[in-house]
């Protein structure tokens, strides 16, 4: 049941996300492509100079949560049940929509956010391994 309904809700939440990643939060098109490689530092930096707590949750913490779900990929595509095929696929796929939002310039192409958004999903995987020993 939980399987089937996973199979379900995948895909327009995959679909959500890409609305949240290209158009939604209150997204504008920078007159720049812009790029942040430095691994974590943006994120410390982001959190220095934010004021608000709760737009570090959103945007931190969000990163993170909003791809657990990517985690139980396994349940629907039986090659990306080991954790390592599932991010080397997920990694794939996130540097793809970070490009694009590069390209569109409806983003900026950020190294943190392909780390904290890897990390979701291997929460996700986590959690669906717990799932399956529980069940």
């Amino acid at each position: 049941m939980l399987k089937r309904f996973y199979q379900i809700i995948i895909f327009p939440y995959t679909l959500f996300l890409l609305y949240l990643m290209f158009l939604g939060m209150g997204r504008f098109q920078y007159e720049d492509n812009l790029v942040r490689l430095e691994p974590i530092f943006s994120t410390v930096w982001f959190i220095q100079n934010t004021i608000l707590w709760s737009d570090i949750i959103k945007i931190v913490l969000g990163n993170v949560i909003m791809f657990i779900p990517f985690g139980f990929l396994g349940w629907i595509f039986s090659g990306l049940k080991e954790v390592k095929t599932l991010l080397y696929s997920f990694i794939s796929a996130i540097v793809v929509v970070e490009a694009m939002q590069y390209f569109t310039r409806m983003g900026v192409f950020e190294v943190d956010d392909i780390i904290l958004n890897t990390f979701g999903v291997y929460i996700g995987w986590n959690l669906k391994q717990y799932i399956e020993r529980k069940l």
